[in-house]
């Protein structure tokens, strides 16, 4: 068979844009992510002897939320971008961190309001890292992909990793870091329910793959009802209180974080598990929409629920660190230690004063401000493990 000119032009050109889509796989996803997930301060980070001494003897370190999976990045490996991977885990001693995924975001995604029709950074990203065209405008697929990744990387660590799905799986991490600390645990959570894309049999797809807290929006409006960036404020709709009700029966904790303040009090005056707030700041330190009044914070405690502190500006405001620790105490002193925990929302799209290697001058801080030793711990994991154990079936 012999090709005519123009075909062969046509073969040609299709090589030359396939060669040109492969190598902006291995380009453009990497500069996205370097622009947007910023390290204020690059490691290593130092501390004081006292405050190092301290660290070196907690026991269980975790965070509540960061958004790795969403980079393509291997996990497994120390990347030179972002701001979580499992070796510097390790070297952070961090025991368990729960992965969050973000399936869309709308473009200019700020505080105030954002449109649920808005365009969707995600999907030329989705597309850009060479995924497969099924995720390609599918929110569920893009989930469930994620999920994979997670569960992928934890099989590469040889045990050496664990995925944490259930109290025994917890369990079993802190029976193994008793022996080698060099053994993470990772959780799944999701950034918006919009992923379910309505369908509450996406519900039990996602509970298969592992996902254990599901935050109900994200930055926009959704079937489940209003998102506090949205523009409706609206509460649960009969559809979001029936995914509240399958998720307390199947065991997935709810992450008010983005939620309305409407949705915020209609999942307290329904759910029968304690809620989660994954990452968020508190209106004492940074009045914004986007984080807790006192009242929230009062009703989530008496839900026996946990607040994660978020570490980026419009959580917290800046300097980031101490109102960090500003937002901690102010917790603290509000509710009580136990009611609170990290929730750093690293590789969120966020620049963040340090990366999880600076753990360390969270104690340092906190030190300064006169926490005790027990109420570091609590802070830095131990109140977080409680949860689970307490709560995970």
């Amino acid at each position: 068979m012999v090709l005519s000119f123009a075909m062969k032009k046509l073969i040609i050109a299709l090589g030359v844009l396939v060669l040109i889509y492969l190598a902006a796989t291995l380009i453009v996803p990497p500069y996205i992510e370097s622009q947007r997930n910023p390290v204020k301060s690059s490691p290593p980070y130092s501390v004081s002897s006292d405050a190092q001494a301290l660290y070196e003897r907690l026991d269980f370190i975790s965070d509540l939320h960061c958004d790795a999976l969403l980079w393509g990045r291997d996990l497994t490996q120390r990347g030179s971008r972002g701001q979580v991977d499992f070796p510097r885990m390790r070297e952070a001693n961090v025991a368990l961190e729960m992965f969050t995924i973000v399936s869309k975001s709308p473009a200019g995604q700020n505080m105030q309001s954002n449109s649920s029709d808005a365009f969707d950074n995600i999907t030329p990203l989705t597309i850009a890292k060479g995924e497969s065209p099924s995720n390609w405008f599918s929110l569920i697929n893009r989930t469930l992909s994620q999920s994979q990744n997670l569960a992928d990387f934890i099989q590469d660590e040889d045990g050496n990793a664990i995925f944490v799905k259930n109290k025994a799986d917890l369990n079993k991490l802190i029976s193994a870091r008793k022996n080698d600390e060099s053994v993470i645990g990772g959780m799944l959570g999701i950034e918006g329910a919009h992923a379910l894309e309505g369908d509450i049999e996406n519900l039990n797809r996602v509970y298969e793959a592992g996902v254990r807290m599901i935050g109900l929006t994200h930055f926009f409006d959704n079937e489940l009802g209003g998102s506090a960036h949205g523009q409706s404020q609206a509460g649960l709709t009969e559809f979001g209180k029936s995914v509240v009700q399958k998720m307390n029966e199947l065991g997935i904790f709810v992450d008010l974080a983005h939620c309305s303040p409407a949705i915020v009090d209609d999942v307290l005056e329904m759910t029968t598990m304690p809620v989660m707030v994954s990452h968020t700041g508190v209106r004492a330190v940074l009045d914004s929409q986007r984080n807790l009044s006192d009242l929230q914070i009062q009703k989530i405690a008496e839900n026996g629920g946990i607040i994660g502190i978020a570490f980026f500006d419009e959580a917290v405001g800046v300097p980031e660190l101490p109102n960090i620790i500003a937002s901690i105490k102010h917790v603290r002193d509000l509710v009580g230690i136990e009611y609170v925990a990290l929730g750093s929302d690293y590789d969120g799209s966020v620049a963040v004063p340090f990366d999880i290697t600076g753990f360390p001058l969270l104690v340092e801080g906190m030190m300064n401000a006169g926490f005790s030793e027990a109420e570091i711990k609590a802070i830095m994991g131990e109140n977080v493990k409680r949860f689970f154990l307490t709560n995970l079936r």
